[in-house]
């Protein structure tokens, strides 16, 4: 998460003392901010050594791991909340990595690039791909393995058997509840196991 009020907005779904596994945790500022806001606790999961150093001098708890090789070395129901924010469009498997985030955790926070925001529609109709805040790179470059969309979401949710909770977009730092799938260009659900 890159942009304070988009982390601040979803540290809000996160209950105050809540255990905590955050996958992708980057340079692990959301961790310390419900650490220091909200008494909470846990771990990230991080893949990039100078994420991981970064998380180490913020006091953050970090294990260095490929989401791609799964969660096995966490049991059933470890954490209240894991977070995968920004995350689900870099990885190979996203609906074994879905459903191992519904196992691992009371409640699931999801995040990621929404496709279906409207400028992104309108630069794909002009025949180009988008480029934007929040898919900010070039087609030929990006970390990216695939985009989705808010609506597209609901449906694998309910697909995996999952409920979803809470659900909005964000768009500039302010959550969006009317037609996200257009209006969004960030789409977030907080869910668990059905």
């Amino acid at each position: 998460m890159s942009e304070r009020k988009d982390m601040e907005l979803i540290a809000e779904l996160v209950p105050a003392g809540s255990r905590v596994l955050d996958l992708g945790c980057g340079r692990g500022e959301l961790l310390a901010h419900l650490r220091d806001h909200k008494g909470c606790s846990g771990y990230g999961i991080e893949i990039d050594d100078a994420n991981v150093l970064a998380c180490t001098q913020r006091g953050v708890n970090v294990i260095q791991l490929n989401l791609e090789e799964g969660l096995a070395l966490f049991g059933d129901q470890s954490f209240d909340v894991v977070l995968q924010l920004d995350t689900l469009q870099h990885l190979r498997n996203t609906e074994s990595m879905l459903r191992e985030t519904a196992r691992v955790g009371r409640i699931g926070i999801v995040s990621f690039p929404n496709f279906a925001h409207w400028p992104n529609r309108f630069r794909v109709l002009s025949g180009r791909m988008p480029v934007t805040r929040a898919l900010p790179y070039e087609w030929y470059d990006t970390p990216n393995i695939r985009v989705g969309t808010y609506a597209d979401f609901e449906v694998l949710a309910r697909k995996n058997g999952l409920q979803v909770l809470d659900s909005f977009g964000i768009q500039r730092g302010r959550p969006v509840r009317l037609r996200p799938n257009l209006l969004a260009s960030v789409a977030v659900f907080k869910f668990a196991r059905g």
